[in-house]
């Protein structure tokens, strides 16, 4: 765990915490606890508060002791979506590739952090904030949240946010939240796939807890693999993935944790894990 802080104050020798106007992050336990922090804006994510979020997941990827990262939006909105303010064409068509650009480095940054991505939402997450949400390993909202992708409104539609989408919930259901831009619910969200655990608001943190603590018991490196491959096969043919993943089964079978963890169950006890990648010489 980082004993020195990178970013401004508040400093905080137990556990680590950077913090902006923007952002905030705390690592602390094993997770990173990543907060949209602007809710003048309604967390908007802006030029200047994607670069942030950017720098902040690659703070915490690069601390040993993450095991998760859980992303919320202060108050009510984990995220309205981009600024609107900063796409008028006073700014520029360069500019405004560079807003979309920086969007797609952090969308993939989260889906190919090593660790799992939690995202929890109690109240809204609409465009690009949905397009975070879509993009994260875990979900987890109450089922009174709204998730929307609502950019046809204004005359800009939603094509990033459907990227993510499409691939996460049913056609019936991207389609349907494209081209009308009405939001669904918690639970809509829940039915569709969108969402992982659907629970009442004062049972989140509860709920992060446990899902947090569940992954911390899997060897780290495991887990990253897993969720490498997991990500890589879904483009993939059927015949194609299979091979694949039998290649990456057999390797991770000479991981020394695998290898622990099997000792471990013949054997009836708790497996030790060193949580590295190292592997047994063959």
């Amino acid at each position: 765990m980082f004993k020195t802080v990178l970013r401004i104050s508040p400093l905080i020798v137990d556990n680590v915490r950077f913090s902006s106007s923007l952002t905030k992050l705390v690592v602390d336990g094993g997770v990173a606890n990543l907060t949209f922090t602007s809710q003048k804006t309604r967390n908007c994510l802006s030029l200047e508060m994607m670069e942030k979020v950017i720098e902040d997941l690659n703070t915490a990827a690069k601390d040993e002791s993450v095991r998760s990262v859980v992303v919320r939006g202060e108050g009510k909105v984990f995220s309205s979506g981009h600024n609107l303010k900063e796409m008028t064409v006073d700014t520029g068509y360069d500019y405004h590739m560079k807003i979309f650009d920086t969007c797609s480095k952090m969308m993939l940054l989260v889906e190919n952090l090593p660790v799992p991505v939690i995202s929890v939402v109690n109240g809204v997450a609409a465009a690009a904030g949905c397009q975070f949400i879509a993009s994260s390993d875990i979900v987890i909202a109450t089922p009174q949240s709204r998730f929307s992708t609502p950019g046809a409104a204004v005359g800009l539609f939603c094509h990033t946010p459907g990227i993510p989408l499409a691939r996460r919930v049913p056609r019936a259901v991207s389609g349907y939240m494209l081209l009308t831009g009405d939001s669904i619910t918690g639970e809509d969200a829940f039915r569709a796939g969108l969402v992982s655990r659907l629970v009442e608001e004062d049972l989140i943190d509860s709920e992060v807890s446990r899902i947090c603590a569940s992954i911390a018991t899997k060897p780290k490196q495991v887990i990253a693999l897993g969720k490498k491959f997991y990500k890589q096969q879904m483009e993939m043919s059927l015949k194609s993935a299979y091979d694949a993943g039998g290649q990456v089964m057999a390797e991770n079978l000479w991981y020394k944790d695998t290898q622990e963890g099997i000792q471990a169950f013949k054997e009836k006890r708790h497996p030790v894990f060193t949580h590295t990648d190292d592997t047994i010489p063959r």
